[in-house]
């Protein structure tokens, strides 16, 4: 009994102490093989349970799980296009900003500009020096210096293995400069091309320019938008693309996907709690996604002639945001379960009626001479999309893009239902709203009715704001383009576009699309500078949307 006793009285202070170093202890199944922690083992009996001692107090798993394994061989960047607009205006001056922060590391990194163009290395470097700084920040000149020399330009044909096997010999020379082992190299293509060629230089890219990947090293495409004009061609691009890469290697670009305030959609669902309970057909009354720019098509209206603003901006970036902001929690952060969950709401979609879209075309636009005189091509759009699902039955997303408009500003807008028994009468004063402002003056606020200040009960619409410029003074927004080519470089596919997920949002728009391309749905004319065609309004109307009048949301000056 008294060897017993004692027994028991040791059990229990190794269990004391156990509990005394708690944050320093995890307790776990001994036949767990999920957990691996590097420490001894403190057994105990024969029982089914041990302890092991965690090496820190942070939380480094959320970095185990989902960061990427450090990579050690050298990285070559290849801009294709790179005499085009995009690569001046985008590419280079992101590929600029992530080397000026330290995130390419100059003895490992290489850039390489292809084109049809006959450049020298110091051409190219010219036309895009203007893009990167400003010529008078004195303090960025030494950076934009050694950048530029980061970059060696080849010109050749997009169909043509011989231009490639001139920039594999550039790639390999760079290579072995770096003394990378062979296999541990990586080789980054990013196209900014149109669509059209993207079949061709994929054939050459995988014909001549492959790195071996048996020690690490990896070859991975960055494509851009648009992908298709409609199912059909998109199934195409997808299937001439998937014949020579595995999906992994590649990188379907939406640059919303990279904007500050969109990548914080998960964060301010999933995050705070109180937004748990109010997320649902319950408490929402509809929501808008809202894209507005006060320009028209300047010059580039036979480029878009061929696509008009639903293929341009709704079918992608908008439809990206409603993904994020009407999607189920994943069961983890890893891509492949957001994307999963992306691909739910989409098939979750109902078809298009016609009777609630309005399509606009701004006075003007036929004016431009590559525009045909008969186009009836939409330079505006509102459209309801529903989700036939248990979250969000019976709740109109309301899905608005223009050109030419009063305004320019991306944002997401979502309406709560009125209050049952409105003691106060001030429901005419408006609802409650969340509104996410994308862009310009990055923030967020909720409207809200208050008691207005004085010895009177008298309400009014306030806001709770959380204005970005105001409360992050100092800190630097990331262009959406800098933080996508990062994810690429570390092969982080969370924000790019999985191939069933664009199949699905190509079968929500393409019987839409097909019936304004015979000219079923017609385009109403409305003035520049105006909120679009009366009709879109009284669509929203419809749709249940109520319109705030006198209340002006006015950002906060710092």
């Amino acid at each position: 009994m008294v060897e017993e006793e004692n027994n028991k009285l040791a059990f229990d202070e190794s269990v004391r102490l156990s509990f005394s170093f708690v944050s320093h202890l995890i307790l776990l199944p001994k036949s767990d093989s999920l957990l691996a922690l590097p420490s001894s083992q403190i057994k105990m009996g024969s029982g089914q349970w041990h302890v092991e001692k965690r090496s820190t107090l942070r939380n480094d798993s959320f970095v185990k799980e989902y960061g990427s394994a450090p990579e050690t061989g050298c990285l070559s960047i290849v801009v294709l296009g790179a005499s085009g607009d995009l690569a001046k205006k985008k590419t280079f001056p992101a590929l600029f900003n992530l080397y000026r922060q330290g995130f390419l590391n100059p003895d490992e990194v290489h850039i390489f500009g292809y084109a049809r163009t006959k450049l020298s290395d110091e051409e190219l470097r010219d036309r895009i020096r203007g893009y990167l700084v400003d010529e008078k920040n004195v303090e960025q000149a030494e950076s934009l210096s050694k950048f530029l020399l980061l970059i060696k330009y080849v010109s050749g044909p997009y169909d043509s293995e011989e231009g490639f096997q001139r920039l594999d010999r550039a790639i390999s020379e760079h290579e072995i400069s770096k003394k990378s082992s062979e296999g541990s190299s990586r080789r980054l293509f990013y196209l900014a091309l149109p669509p059209s060629v993207y079949p061709s230089v994929c054939k050459m890219i995988k014909t001549c320019c492959m790195n071996k990947s048996d020690l690490g090293g990896w070859t991975r495409i960055v494509v851009e938008k648009p992908f298709g004009k409609d199912l059909e061609s998109a199934e195409q691009l997808s299937s001439q693309i998937g014949e020579l890469f595995d999906e992994s290697q590649i990188y379907r670009i939406d640059h919303y996907l990279g904007k500050e305030l969109v990548q914080n959609m998960l964060v301010l669902r999933f995050a705070n709690r109180f937004f748990l309970p109010l997320w649902n057909r319950d408490n929402i009354e509809n929501v808008q996604i809202v894209f507005r720019e006060d320009f028209g098509t300047e010059g580039r209206g036979g480029y878009f002639d061929e696509y008009g603003i639903i293929r341009d901006i709704i079918q992608n970036h908008l439809l990206q945001v409603l993904c994020l902001v009407a999607m189920e929690k994943p069961i983890s952060l890893k891509p492949e379960h957001i994307r999963d969950e992306k691909v739910k709401v989409l098939q979750s979609v109902v078809p298009i009626t016609d009777e609630e879209v309005v399509l606009g075309q701004y006075e003007g636009y036929r004016d431009d001479p590559t525009v045909p005189d008969d186009s009836n091509t939409p330079t505006f759009a509102t459209t309801i999309l529903r989700i036939h699902n248990e979250r969000w039955e019976g709740v109109p997303f309301i899905l608005k893009a223009g050109k030419a408009l009063n305004s320019r500003k991306a944002e997401i807008r979502i309406q709560f239902k009125d209050v049952p028994g409105d003691i106060f009468r001030c429901q005419k004063q408006g609802r409650n709203e969340f509104v996410i402002r994308l862009q310009p003056s990055e923030a967020m606020y909720m409207k809200l009715t208050v008691k207005q200040p004085g010895l009177e009960m008298q309400t009014v619409q306030s806001e709770l704001d959380l204005s970005y410029g105001q409360r992050y003074q100092g800190v630097s927004i990331p262009e959406a383009y800098e933080r996508l080519i990062l994810d690429t470089i570390k092969g982080d596919q969370q924000h790019f576009v999985r191939r069933d997920e664009l199949k699905v949002a190509w079968e929500i728009f393409t019987p839409l699309l097909h019936r304004i391309d015979k000219g079923e749905v017609k385009s109403i004319p409305y003035k520049p500078g105006s909120r679009g065609p009366e009709e879109a309004d009284q669509l929203l109307e419809k749709a249940g949307y109520l319109q705030t009048h006198g209340y002006i949301w006015i950002p906060p000056t710092l």
